[in-house]
């Protein structure tokens, strides 16, 4: 909690005596910060600077350099994130015992790629260690994104000037930061007591009903889009109380009338990522069709297994693949669906997408499946046939629903309440950063007063979904 009063106060008091000196504190204030959790994988993130830094300075001379930088870092990411999943599959015990997975591996990974390939064009030209290395760890986006170009933080950190406009800009990123928590404290993390259960039932190949199959899913939908989109918003937050403007990250992805229109809205620095970095360096689309869906089920595959060290990543990776070779194809062959129709066959798409990611394996997945197409049977509790009778012909009328929430006679109203929130903001509204000030202002009252009261009487804290990955 005071983390960042203090970051702020050292940030603005020691700019006085200049950019550099403001820049010094900075990193060391995003050094504690990252050392917190486990000091000793500090000696990691410290040493992966150093040698990129170093990397930096060579690669525009051979595109040798660039393979061994590139090389790696692709090593110490497989090392440390997939080395435990890769020994499982073969059978073995794990490295060591098993390793820890350092936090936010994959997103200062992939900067690292993205800086030493930038140089290596001329885009960028090498940066003096101090910008680099705040480039790097500047803590709000260190953990889990997002992922920001070099050449758009890069010169923000060369001509930082910490006073100009900051009472606004300190003002407007508060602001922003605490639209954010609210996301994840209000929503993700009410949504999670109804995503959970079914999930965790399907996990130990228990039979999940219709009504519960559906609640977790919609709710999981809903989880992890609060739950990552919030993060973004208060990674963009703070970087403008120090001065640095992050994109945006997010764009009502669950508008989106396409796949192909659902990762231009969705984790919006991560899909430019691989499109720039690995699908078009593969050849994009500019080698026939064959080469084309080549080229996209690798970047998809990739972009899924970044994810997490399980292959049940690499099936929504492949499935969203899959759903983007299949887009292509009909876009060829003049396949134009309504517009009311093209997004709900989206929205459904991406949603059986999100179970083998959530589940906690492939039998749990198709356990889940089961209870979405109704295969489990259909239960509907007796207090809601009660009132509507005709319902106790559609299923089987039980006292609770015992995966759904806390398994309450409220437990289903409170649920549908939730999730009709959810979406009507998810699907209703204009996205964070779209919203006049009026709607901000109403936004920010009632997310400050539900943040509050989250934080005063929420059993236990839940942590970030993206930190896993």
């Amino acid at each position: 909690m005071a983390f960042l009063p203090v970051a702020l106060a050292g940030f603005y008091a020691l700019a006085r005596f200049g950019r550099r000196a403001a820049l010094g504190w900075l990193l060391l204030a995003s050094l504690f910060f990252y050392a917190w959790w486990k000091p000793v994988l500090l000696l990691l993130l410290l040493a992966s600077i150093v040698a990129n830094f170093g990397l930096g300075k060579v690669v525009a001379r051979s595109g040798w350099w660039l393979g061994v930088g590139v090389g790696f870092n692709l090593g110490l990411l497989g090392f440390f994130k997939y080395a435990g999943l890769l020994a499982s599959s073969l059978g073995l015990a794990p490295p060591f015992g098993g390793i820890y997975l350092p936090l936010g591996i994959s997103f200062f990974t992939f900067q690292q790629i993205m800086y030493l390939a930038d140089v290596r064009t001329g885009d960028i030209r090498p940066a003096p260690f101090l910008e680099y290395a705040c480039f790097i760890s500047f803590f709000p986006h260190l953990i889990a994104g997002p992922i920001v170009r070099p050449g758009h933080i890069l010169p923000q950190f060369a001509g930082l000037r910490p006073f100009a406009g900051w009472l606004a800009r300190l003002a407007g990123g508060l602001e922003i930061f605490l639209l954010g928590l609210a996301k994840k404290l209000v929503l993700a993390d009410g949504l999670a007591r109804f995503a959970g259960p079914g999930f965790a039932a399907a996990a130990r190949l228990e039979p999940v009903s219709l009504i519960e199959a559906w609640v977790a899913l919609l709710a999981y939908a809903l989880q992890i889009y609060f739950d990552f989109s919030g993060y973004s918003d208060m990674a963009i937050g703070l970087a403008r109380m120090f001065g640095v403007n992050f994109p945006v990250n997010f764009n009502s992805p669950y508008k989106a009338i396409s796949v192909s229109d659902f990762w231009r809205r969705w984790n919006i620095t991560l899909s430019a990522f691989l499109r720039d970095y690995l699908y078009i360096p593969l050849g994009g689309n500019r080698c026939g069709d064959a080469r084309r869906v080549f080229n996209l089920m690798v970047t998809m595959l990739l972009g899924g297994l970044w994810h997490g060290a399980a292959w049940r990543f690499l099936l929504w990776g492949g499935l969203h693949g899959v759903y983007l070779v299949i887009h292509g194809w009909s876009e060829r062959l003049g396949v134009r669906l309504p517009r009311l129709m093209a997004w709900a066959v989206t929205l459904f798409c991406v949603l059986m997408a999100w179970v083998p990611f959530r589940a906690a394996g492939f039998a749990p997945a198709v356990e889940f499946y089961r209870g979405l197409f109704g295969f489990n049977g259909i239960e509907i509790p007796r207090i809601l046939c009660s009132f509507i009778p005709f319902l106790a012909d559609v299923g089987h009328s039980v006292p609770v629903l015992p995966y759904l929430g806390d398994a309450r006679t409220m437990s289903l109203p409170q649920g549908m309440l939730l999730l009709a929130l959810g979406w009507f903001i998810a699907l209703g509204l204009p996205q964070l950063h779209e919203m006049n000030a009026r709607r901000r202002g109403i936004a920010l009252v009632a997310g400050f007063a539900l943040s509050a009261q989250a934080l005063l009487f929420a059993p236990a804290a839940i942590p970030f979904l993206y930190f896993q990955f």
